[in-house]
Parts: structure tokens; C-alpha cells; sequence
């Protein structure tokens, strides 16, 4: 039977298609609108986006807030596939972040259809977004950040990969999806500089590297030229691509063993607070990170703690610095 928000949700994804919006983007819209399309049918055998009302989509945001993680499928061909009923964290609460996400999507939908004049207007204009709150990040130690490097055997292959890995996100600050699909090619050792050239946003950037860094990624190419004439600078042992979920089980393991608690965008993180720690100013670490924004940025880290700004205002204050 013909589904006319289906439709429209195909309809859409074209649309985005032609906006050549990311894989990630992509997936998360579609997996937003399927699910509540599925809701919209299952309570209220509403299966045209023109019967949508503000009230519907509270009353989704009430049942998302009761209805815990993966318990409901967009798509059940990939069910047994992905088999959610696995997954450490089943049942638990959405968080807000991820609400507030859902919501923004279902936005950009019923915002799309009032261009396309499919419908007047948008359900969504008077439901209010979700703010999450944000949650202080860890900023890792320095002898936390050695533990975390000692944790990996790098006499093997894996291990000798998994900690060069880890040593670039923290002292790049780049995404792991960026860091998997690093080539060797991108690396410029002159300019102490990697190309990263399938980016979050699809702009190209440049990271910048260390000396120390530098002389890293040169032994690990010529080690990794031993096993592998993958065309990634991080393969796997048959070259090829790293898969990004399967690098964050690598890195969570590693951390528990040494009694840390870390997610490569963590490593990201501590990335910047650090170089701002250290005197970096935002407009710089706005554009390392690529970031849309400098404000995108100053949202993200300044959440400082004050033994943080302690630290940063002794390394920055007057009589210090011109030693009076």
C-alpha cells in the first residue's frame, strides 16, 4: 500500500543525494525519519506528512525519553546483521544529545517539504529544540597519556599500528574517520603537514604534525612497507581499510587495561584543550579541527576546569612570563 511519508522520506534523500551531503549525514537522516515515520504509522496510522502536528512530535520526544536505545529497527533487513540485542548498551536511555539530533533532523525534513510546497508549513517551527547539557570532558594526565601508549604490544603488527594511531589523533587533533582513511600520499614530511582529503564537512585540510610525530609515521612506513602495499597509511593486515568501530574497541580495551577511560574523540579533545592550555588561540585551532566556525569551537572547549585556567594563567601571567 502506498506510503506517502515514505515517499517523501525517498524523496528527500534524493534531495540530499544531490546536496552530496556525507555517508554519516545521509544515514542519519534516514534513520531519523524511518523510525519516526514508523511511530507516526504504529500509534497514530499516520502515513501522510501532512496530517503531522506539533503534538505528534512531543508525544515522540515523551515515548523517545521511555523507549531506550535499539529497541526499535529502521530497517529490518540489517536486524540480524547488526543484531542490536547484542550491544553493551541495549535498552539504556537516549540521551539528550541524541533527541536533540533526531529532532534537528525531523526539522530539516518537514523544512525541505515547505520549499518543495508539499506542505504550508512546518509541524516542527513551534516545538522548542533540546538543549543538552554539556558534560565536562577529562582532560588526560601526563603520565595517564604514557600508560595509555604503553598499552599497546608494539612488536606486532596491530599493536605497533594501534599506537602510532593513537599518538597521531592526540597530537593532530583529526577525527578517527579522517585518521582510517589517511594514505601515504597524503603525508608531506617537509611541511610537517597531512592532507586529510575526506573530511567531516568534505572541505580539505591540512593537520599539522611534530617532529616527534614526523619521526614516527617515517618508521612506521617503512615497517609497514614490510607487510603491506595497501594504499592506507593504517591498514588492516590483508590492506585493508581500518573500520572505525573495531579501532574504538581496540583503544577501549587498551585504556581498561591500564585503568583509563578514552574515545579517540577524546583524543581529540585533549588535543585542543592542550594546545590551548599551552597558549593556542581559537581561531587557529578552529581551523586545525575544521571547524565551521571559530564559535563551533569555543562552544566545544571552554569548559575548562579551574585547575585548568590555574594552569594557564600561571603560564600566561605577567610577572611570570617577564619574570619582574
Amino acid at each position: 500500500m502506498f506510503n506517502e511519508f515514505e515517499f517523501q522520506i525517498d524523496n528527500f534523500m534524493i534531495y540530499c543525494d544531490s546536496k552530496n551531503l556525507s555517508k554519516k549525514t545521509k544515514a542519519s537522516y534516514e534513520q531519523t525519519l524511518r523510525l519516526f515515520s514508523i511511530y507516526l504509522r504504529n500509534e497514530f496510522e499516520i502515513d501522510d506528512p501532512r496530517d503531522v502536528k506539533a503534538a505528534h512530535l512531543r508525544k515522540y520526544i515523551k515515548y523517545l525519553r521511555l523507549r531506550g536505545k535499539y529497541t526499535v529497527v529502521s530497517n529490518e533487513g540489517t536486524k540480524n546483521l547488526n543484531n542490536p540485542y547484542a550491544r553493551s548498551d541495549h535498552s539504556k536511555a537516549i540521551s539528550d544529545t541524541t533527541i536533540a539530533n533526531y529532532i534537528r533532523n525531523i526539522k530539516v525534513f518537514f523544512n525541505f517539504l515547505v520549499s518543495e510546497r508539499e506542505i504550508k508549513e512546518s509541524p516542527a517551527s513551534t516545538v522548542a529544540n533540546i538543549k543538552p547539557e554539556r558534560k565536562k570532558k577529562k582532560l588526560l594526565s601526563l603520565s595517564q597519556i604514557k600508560r595509555l601508549f604503553s598499552a599497546f604490544d608494539t612488536t606486532t603488527f596491530h599493536g605497533y599500528r594501534n599506537w602510532i594511531m593513537v599518538r597521531t589523533l592526540l597530537d593532530t587533533g583529526m577525527r578517527i574517520g579522517e585518521c582510517v582513511n589517511l594514505k601515504p600520499e597524503d603525508l608531506d614530511f617537509k611541511a610537517h603537514s597531512i592532507l586529510i582529503t575526506n573530511p567531516k564537512n568534505k572541505r580539505q585540510r591540512y593537520a599539522f604534525i611534530s617532529d616527534r610525530l614526523s619521526k614516527d609515521l617515517r618508521r612506521w612506513l617503512l615497517y609497514r612497507d614490510r607487510f603491506s602495499d595497501s594504499e592506507y597509511l593504517f591498514p588492516t593486515t590483508r590492506g585493508n581499510k581500518q573500520d572505525v568501530s573495531s579501532f574504538e574497541k581496540v583503544l577501549k580495551k587498551a585504556a581498561n587495561s591500564v585503568n583509563i577511560e578514552v574515545t579517540p574523540h577524546q583524543l581529540r579533545n585533549n588535543f585542543a584543550k592542550y594546545y590551548l592550555l599551552n597558549g593556542g588561540d581559537f581561531v587557529t585551532l578552529s581551523r586545525i579541527l575544521g571547524h565551521s566556525s571559530v564559535e563551533v569551537t569555543q562552544k566545544a572547549y571552554l569548559d575548562f576546569t579551574e585547575d585548568e585556567i590555574a594552569k594557564k594563567y600561571q603560564k600566561h601571567s605577567p610577572l611570570n612570563t617577564f619574570n619582574l
